[in-house]
């Protein structure tokens, strides 16, 4: 089965023109259909830091008790670093310190056992260390690809409508770089910050133990500390914000310059293209060169109130050793504490600005997982089983807007196994009826029934396995043949594979490829024609199938004798199927059963190709406008 509404008309669609509602897609400099995407607005800071963290905690579910094993590491090398400073000063008392029996008089064995100690403390540091960095790379790393399964399976879910109106390389911007960002603030700030705090308690706990006067010394930067910080992250976390929509916005750009890129050639399009990347480019230039000078600032200033707060402390503690009220190794302990005391200060003061840019980041990821998505099936929604085909629009009217109506009170039936043709100008809802009949889009009144029964009583999966789709322009994904032509029946064996091949006369081509039908295909089938591609299309609709189907300008892009071909392969398609074609080409619907003309959102005439002629309406002129040069084509 094709991929749903791929590559629906672009007359009528919303997908390739933006629903009413919508303003038309932008360039960067203001133009329509420009290859920068939707403008947006100013970018505002993040709204809820703190929310944005909690949530971002939710995610990590069954991995909270490796975090408690962490953080209990954590307390391990924390006790461990409240040991060493100490020991430090035991050790300098040891050498000729007023403990230790006076200057000049040292003590051994006690110095020997202290420095033992010593490194026995560091090298459990360091394989503490090792472990819990080990472990948390892969917390990080299992919290984030949940993150990212999270959010692509929640794109599977968004309405058309969400994707009309946003550039697709905005999308992936989301799920690469936003995610990515949150993938290093996790690895690299979570155990940072836990340390941090039990560095900083413990610190300041041993600080007033060995000297509460030294203790109020140091705590003077404590201010000044939290101001900088304070300061700098404000403006850095709007930048850090903007920075990442700037990214999505150039992801957009590039996206859209590379699927269109036989476009951009055609209209000499690449230099425009170019200096396009170039505005996007030095945007991002300009608002990342401030996040990071912002940034930057943090670290200089920070080492400046450091060697305040270390003068404060050398001083005060100078003028109390003189006195007799410390010892040297009681101010070589406490300057041990001290630097631990400040560092974390100091890491937490640039964990907080590395976490506005992850934080940033989750919050855009946030948005699209607070999208609505499709409409839920209806309680008690039953699942469509070997579908008849009987197909009844009662009074169907549709808007994309609500004051703009599509579709005016339609209505028609088409008997199982029948062929209907929708023809009509560009704009007069065509593909927007085969939209409603998938439930891309509900309809705003009336009832679509299949089988006698109103879809949305169906389950919306269901539902959709029962069509079979053939649009113009057809999509094939990276992958084998074979790969593609499944794509409706994964469980489809290799012989209904070439079976449904060969009834569209597609096994003639792919039998003269290098590897047949394991023949990888790069994006959208590059390498092959455009009739070929069709032919896949064809073959794996056949596959699947279904008990409905639709072929939407399905040879609209074709030469005269590749339709020719292709025509035999929807014919047999079409054989004891419920058939709905929209074609702009008369000759690929006069055979239809039903031929219904439409035009502004109402069924302007129906009847079958002679039928219409005989009424010399709107289908009569369409003809005689297509063929006025083809002897007999009014006969």
């Amino acid at each position: 089965m094709s991929k749903p509404n791929e590559g629906a008309a672009a007359h009528d669609r919303p997908g390739t023109a933006a629903p009413p509602d919508l303003p038309p897609m932008q360039g960067p400099a203001g133009r329509p259909g420009g290859f920068g995407g939707r403008p947006r607005g100013p970018v505002a800071r993040p709204k809820n830091f703190t929310a944005t963290l909690r949530r971002l905690w939710s995610f990590v579910g069954s991995e909270r008790r490796l975090l408690t094993v962490i953080f209990l590491f954590l307390l391990a090398t924390a006790g461990i670093a409240m040991t060493a400073p100490w020991l430090i000063g035991q050790a300098v008392d040891a050498m000729g310190g007023a403990d230790s029996g006076g200057p000049g008089t040292v003590q051994p064995k006690l110095l020997g056992l202290l420095v033992l100690a010593l490194g026995a403390a560091y090298v459990t540091d360091a394989v503490l260390n090792f472990l819990q960095g080990w472990l948390m790379a892969g917390v990080s790393q299992r919290i984030v690809a949940n993150l990212r399964q999270t959010l692509f399976a929640k794109l599977q879910k968004l309405p058309l409508t969400y994707f009309d109106s946003r550039p697709h390389g905005e999308m992936m911007s989301r799920l690469s770089n936003d995610i990515d960002n949150v993938s290093s603030t996790i690895s690299q700030s979570t155990t940072q910050l836990m340390s941090g705090l039990i560095a900083i308690a413990g610190s300041l706990v041993m600080m007033i133990v060995l000297s509460p006067v030294l203790t109020l010394a140091s705590l003077v930067t404590v201010p000044m500390v939290y101001f900088l910080g304070r300061t700098i992250t404000r403006r850095t976390g709007k930048l850090f914000k903007e920075q990442q929509a700037q990214l999505g916005r150039m992801n957009g750009h590039i996206e859209e310059t590379i699927s269109g890129l036989h476009v951009v050639k055609a209209f000499n399009y690449e230099a425009r293209a170019v200096n396009d990347f170039e505005e996007m480019n030095g945007r991002l230039y300009e608002v990342g060169l401030k996040a990071q000078i912002y940034s930057g600032y943090m670290m200089p200033l920070l080492g400046v109130i450091n060697n305040i707060g270390f003068a404060a402390v050398a001083v005060t503690g100078g003028i109390m050793a003189v006195n007799g009220a410390i010892t040297v190794g009681l101010i070589a302990s406490f300057l041990g504490y001290s630097r631990q005391f400040v560092r974390p200060l100091n890491d937490m003061a640039n964990i907080y600005n590395i976490l506005q840019s992850g934080v940033a980041g989750a919050e855009r990821v946030f948005e699209v997982l607070d999208e609505g998505e499709e409409t839920a099936d209806r309680p008690g929604a039953v699942e469509l089983k070997h579908p008849v085909g009987r197909v009844v629009f009662d009074r169907v009217s549709f808007g994309y807007r609500a004051d703009v109506p599509i579709l005016k009170e339609v209505s028609f039936e088409a008997a199982a196994g029948s062929s209907t043709a929708f023809i009509g100008p560009t704009g007069a809802g065509k593909t927007t009826i085969i939209n409603l009949l998938t439930r891309f889009y509900d309809v705003t009144g009336g009832t679509i029934t299949i089988d006698g029964r109103d879809i949305r009583d169906y389950t919306r999966d269901s539902l959709r396995r029962c069509f079979g789709i053939v649009l113009q322009d057809t999509y094939l994904f990276s992958g084998t043949i074979r790969d593609n032509i499944k794509y409706g029946k994964p469980d489809a064996s290799d012989e209904e594979v070439a079976e449904a091949a060969e009834m569209a006369n597609a096994d003639g081509f792919i039998r003269r490829l290098p590897k047949q039908y394991d023949t990888v295909l790069s994006e959208n089938g590059g390498g092959l024609s455009q009739g070929q591609r069709q032919l896949l299309a064809i073959a794996r609709a056949i596959l699947a199938k279904p008990s409905i189907l639709i072929l939407d300008e399905a040879t609209s892009s074709i030469d005269t004798r590749t339709e020719l071909h292709i025509q035999d392969a929807l014919l047999k398609l079409m054989q004891g199927r419920t058939s709905f074609i929209i074609a702009h080409r008369l000759n690929t619907i006069r055979d239809a059963d039903m031929i219904r003309v439409i035009d502004r959102g109402t069924i302007a005439e129906s009847g079958t190709h002679d039928e219409l002629l005989r009424k010399e309406g709107l289908y009569r002129r369409m003809v005689y406008n297509q063929f006025k040069h083809a002897p007999g084509a009014l006969e």
